[in-house]
C-alpha cells in the first residue's frame, strides 16, 4: 500500500476508534495496526517488534509523524493521559480521495474498531501480545497454555491468569472473523 492511500487507512482507523471510545493516542493507533496488518492482513507494511507495551512499530511511530507534520492528524492534549491523534479536515479530504480503498478495508477497520475502541493501553498490551505469541509459533506448543505462558515470559508485570484470559480473548475474535 502506497503512502498517501495508507495515511487514509490510518486516519480513517483513528475516526474509528475515537468513535469507539478510544483514547487514541499512539499506543491505540500502535495496537490496532498491529492487528489490522497482522490479523486483518491489511497490507500496511510496518515492521513491529516486542518493546515495552506489547508489539510495537517504530516505522509507525516515522509514520504518525508525518501524518502529522503532512497536517493530516494533529494531536489533542486532553489530560495526563497523553496526547490523542485527531483526523484533521485535511486528513478527511485525503480519505475522500481513496473510496476504493477504505471500502476494500471498511469491514477489517471496523471489526478493529470495535474490539479495541473501547481497551485500555494495559487491556491492548495483553491482547496485542497474545497475537504476537500466538503467530511466533517456535516459541510455544500451539496451546491456550503454552501461548500464555510465553506471553507471561515476555511480559512479567502480566499474571499468568490474565494472559490465559488474553489468549482466550484472542482466540474468540479469531473465531468471530471465521464465522
Amino acid at each position: 500500500m502506497n503512502g498517501i492511500k495508507r495515511a487514509a487507512v490510518i486516519s480513517n482507523l483513528a475516526d474509528r476508534l475515537w468513535k469507539k471510545g478510544s483514547w487514541c493516542g499512539e499506543t491505540h493507533i500502535q495496537k490496532a495496526g498491529y492487528f489490522l496488518q497482522e490479523l486483518l492482513e491489511v497490507p500496511l507494511g510496518f515492521d513491529f517488534v516486542m518493546y515495552k507495551h506489547g508489539p510495537f512499530s517504530f516505522d509507525l511511530r516515522d509514520e504518525l509523524t508525518s501524518l502529522r507534520a503532512d497536517g493530516f492528524l494533529e494531536l489533542l492534549v486532553q489530560s495526563s493521559f497523553g496526547p490523542s491523534y485527531v483526523t484533521t479536515d485535511l486528513g478527511k479530504d485525503i480519505q475522500s480521495k481513496f473510496p476504493k480503498t477504505l471500502a476494500r478495508h471498511r469491514n477489517k477497520l471496523e471489526f478493529v474498531a470495535d474490539k479495541l475502541g473501547n481497551l485500555t493501553v494495559v487491556e491492548l498490551e495483553k491482547l496485542a501480545t497474545a497475537l504476537f505469541v500466538t503467530h511466533d509459533q517456535k516459541r510455544h506448543d500451539g496451546t491456550e497454555e503454552g501461548r500464555a505462558g510465553e506471553l507471561h515470559r515476555l511480559k512479567k508485570h502480566i499474571p499468568e491468569s490474565d494472559a490465559r484470559e488474553a489468549v482466550r480473548k484472542l482466540d474468540r475474535m479469531v473465531e468471530e472473523l471465521r464465522a
